[in-house]
């Protein structure tokens, strides 16, 4: 089921993932890991990272980024406002971007890119502003490039970000609700160009309704949809 014989990610469940990359490097998307109800337990343990990317500040995919980094003393990579609230909040290794904006981590290059969703950061009683939901691309040391979408809505653009960069494979959000339904989903495989598609961020809940097979019958068997569950490793 591997998408690329060097760079393997291991779905920890929802919108988490982890990564290693083509040189060995540890990376954890989106990390809400240790309360994450759909993670294995084998995975709610991070000993080891490298870097971190948080693609906006919602609890499902901040929730665990403080405890971690401070454990790992990994480098976490972030749209600026939301750096900066996980640099106050004591976080020390903050690398704060914004879209458009390549940052390069030891041969890894990730670029922020839009996301039509929100990006509040919920802080005690407060919701604070938290810069803008973005999308990553990310290209490995090998040159293996994904679109990680994060929350999202289909939106025209993604043609561009197609243009941009030679897109490998997506991992699109396709649960409904809250982001993208897999019929929403297809538009944005069409927009994207790729023939590689991982689905996340479904069956969580019982609201988040969209499956894979969904997806996979409206893009048809010129687009390979990976129907995984957490635990997987692709």
């Amino acid at each position: 089921m591997g998408i690329n014989d060097q760079v393997s990610f291991t779905w920890v469940g929802h919108g988490t993932w982890k990564a290693r990359s083509a040189r060995g490097k540890e990376l954890l998307l989106d990390p809400w890991v240790m309360n994450n109800p759909a993670a294995p337990d084998h995975l709610k343990k991070v000993d080891r990272l490298d870097l971190m990317l948080v693609t906006h500040g919602h609890g499902d995919h901040i929730q665990d980024a403080r405890e971690i980094a401070k454990q790992t003393n990994c480098t976490v990579h972030a749209i600026f406002e939301t750096a900066a609230w996980l640099s106050s909040k004591g976080v020390e290794k903050v690398d704060g971007g914004n879209k458009g904006g390549t940052h390069e981590f030891d041969g890894i290059k990730v670029t922020l890119v839009h996301a039509e969703h929100s990006c509040g950061i919920q802080d005690g009683d407060r919701m604070i502003y938290g810069g803008e939901a973005c999308g990553l691309v990310i290209e490995f040391e090998n040159g293996f490039t994904i679109y990680f979408a994060g929350d999202t809505d289909v939106f025209g653009d993604m043609r561009l970000i197609a243009e941009l960069h030679r897109l490998d494979a997506a991992f699109l959000p396709i649960g409904d609700y809250y982001t993208m339904s897999p019929e929403r989903a297809a538009k944005a495989v069409e927009l994207l160009g790729v023939k590689t598609v991982v689905p996340m961020h479904f069956a969580t809940f019982p609201v988040l309704t969209g499956r894979p097979s969904q997806l996979q019958e409206l893009v048809g068997n010129g687009v390979r949809v990976l129907d995984i569950k957490p635990g997987d490793t692709v």
